[in-house]
């Protein structure tokens, strides 16, 4: 852990979205100087399943040595934005920190993104970014050592993290643009710097978008409010960067990250938009399993009437290998119960030996699992290759971090593939 230095007494930060998660760990490891927060954020009344409000959040960062602001935001609405940055000045007499924290996220493919949706991302991630750093910039211009941190990655252009999820990319990627660009229209007077997490970070949206377990591959925000404190305190002269957190806190001299896991010794996940090795090669092994398709095919097409015959057989009978073993297993765990509570259809496309359409039906009568598509539409459909599915079903190849790397790509209804995560724990133990 990163100790505080007392830089950041007095100072006046204005966090978006800090009445949770990372922005709250932010506000408090600030706090611990004896800083000013203003609490920008939505949560006024208790939400039925994400916790803290901004007048929780105002109680923690009083306790922690700070002086809290509550303020009603919805980074959409700007005159909000402007009124809290009003009420802000007039309360601590200026703004000398600005961290866009705020984001909107869905992991969806192009069709899949309601319109809604897309809007919601690009109001917040983006216009929401911008509006903010517009209100606050007139202030922190006047500050002695202003800083704008925003909670967005470097602009990786990898086609891998666009294709599953096109709009909230170019969502984050508006954010780091804005790093860019305000970065050099405001060199020498306010420092415009990026901070992202090299692993998955354990907050409220995390537990929704990876399910139970899925803590364990996390790391804590503190590390991010570690990072971002160090940034911060730094002279206005270090701006423009594309900061990753465990990259700086080695630098700073950091050694044991242990600290910073949810469960030690466990692997961690690593976050988006950064390129890991296991990445590249999923990529290139994704290209070549495509030839090695296209080679099979057009095999199959020299065949003639006899190789259609053929076909027509195969397909009628369920393949045999790993694939049809794991669908076996799966045949024999699925209860009234799972299908009970779990509702829904899945489709999965592999590719590679034992590939073709499979499915397991969670949703009619006893349910069933099985070669081909699905007695009623799917719900959800996965793509991905043979010997990842086989690795996914035996606990070998985490879901998330499949889907994170490109390996799994999901179509349809995200919360209903979350719900097949619980099967495949129990799944593990068979297989």
């Amino acid at each position: 852990m990163l100790p505080n230095t007392g830089k950041l007494a007095g100072c006046t930060l204005f966090i978006t979205g800090a009445s949770r998660g990372i922005g709250k760990a932010i506000a408090l490891k600030a706090a611990k100087d004896g800083a000013n927060i203003v609490i920008a954020a939505k949560t006024a009344e208790p939400h039925p399943t994400l916790p803290g409000t901004i007048y929780t959040a105002a109680e923690e960062i009083e306790a922690a040595g700070g002086k809290a602001l509550p303020c009603i935001v919805n980074v959409r609405e700007e005159q909000q934005i402007i009124s809290a940055v009003e009420k802000a000045v007039k309360t601590f007499g200026g703004i000398d920190i600005l961290v866009n924290n705020a984001s909107a996220i869905s992991l969806t493919g192009t069709l899949e993104t309601a319109t809604k949706k897309v809007n919601l991302m690009m109001d917040v991630n983006v216009r929401g970014t911008y509006l903010t750093s517009k209100a606050c910039l007139p202030h922190l211009r006047k500050s002695k050592n202003p800083h704008i941190l925003n909670l967005s990655p470097p602009m990786n252009l990898n086609p891998m993290w666009f294709k599953n999820h096109c709009a909230y990319t170019i969502s984050k990627y508006g954010m780091s643009m804005c790093v860019l660009g305000m970065a050099e229209e405001f060199r020498g007077e306010v420092a415009v710097n990026a901070l992202w997490p090299k692993t998955a970070i354990h907050t409220a949206a995390m537990d929704m978008l990876g399910g139970a377990g899925i803590e364990k591959q996390c790391r804590k925000t503190d590390i991010l409010a570690d990072a971002a404190y160090c940034i911060l305190t730094k002279p206005k002269t270090f701006t423009g960067n594309f900061i990753i957190d465990e990259v700086l806190l080695r630098e700073e001299g950091v050694k044991d990250f242990d600290v910073y896991a949810i469960a030690p010794g466990n692997p961690l996940m690593p976050d988006f938009f950064l390129d890991a090795e296991i990445d590249t090669t999923a990529v290139k092994q994704e290209r070549y399993g495509a030839a090695q398709e296209e080679k099979k095919l057009s095999g199959s097409q020299q065949e003639g009437a006899d190789g259609a015959k053929v076909k027509t057989e195969s397909a009628a009978a369920e393949p045999s290998g790993p694939v049809a073993e794991t669908f076996r297993v799966i045949r024999g765990v699925v209860t009234e119960e799972y299908v009970r509570s779990t509702q829904g259809v899945f489709q999965f496309e592999l590719s590679g030996d034992g590939g073709g359409t499979w499915h397991i039906d969670l949703k009619t009568k006893n349910g069933s699992a099985g070669f081909g598509k699905p007695p009623v539409a799917a719900d959800v459909v996965m793509s991905m290759s043979s010997a990842d599915f086989v690795k996914m079903f035996t606990g070998k190849l985490k879901p998330t971090l499949a889907f994170m790397s490109g390996k799994l790509r999901i179509k349809g209804n995200m919360a209903l593939a979350i719900k097949l995560e619980k099967l495949l724990s129990q799944l593990n133990s068979k297989l």
